[in-house]
């Protein structure tokens, strides 16, 4: 089984990937979590952010394939904040409700921060 990269945070800011259709946006990064999986490749945690939080919440299309990243020891480090100004705490599906000090303490201690 692999270990967690402890170099690398992926920060996750967006309901899904890039700048395209929403469809578009959730199809790839769906793919990216995916793959991230399938091939172990571990990141020591994902932040997710504004927008991004709504990828951890009941309805999301990667709720399962976080849960496994999450069973492999990649900490999910939700924004508290977010979440509440979108009113979805209570739909909190996988990963720690945090707060910014959180975020902050998982960027300190990466090698390699990767905004997606």
């Amino acid at each position: 089984m692999s270990v967690p990269d402890s170099e690398t945070v992926l920060l996750i800011t967006r309901n899904g990937m890039g700048d395209a259709e929403p469809d578009l946006q959730q199809k790839l990064i769906t793919t990216y979590f995916k793959l991230l999986d399938e091939n172990n490749i571990l990141p020591a945690a994902i932040c997710f952010y504004t927008n991004g939080v709504r990828l951890v919440v009941e309805g999301s299309p990667v709720i399962d394939t976080l849960k496994s990243l999450e069973a492999k020891g990649v900490r999910l480090v939700l924004c508290s904040t977010c979440l509440n100004y979108f009113n979805l705490t209570e739909k909190v599906q996988v990963g720690i409700v945090g707060g910014m000090t959180d975020i902050l303490e998982a960027q300190r201690r990466a090698g390699k921060v990767i905004s997606l």
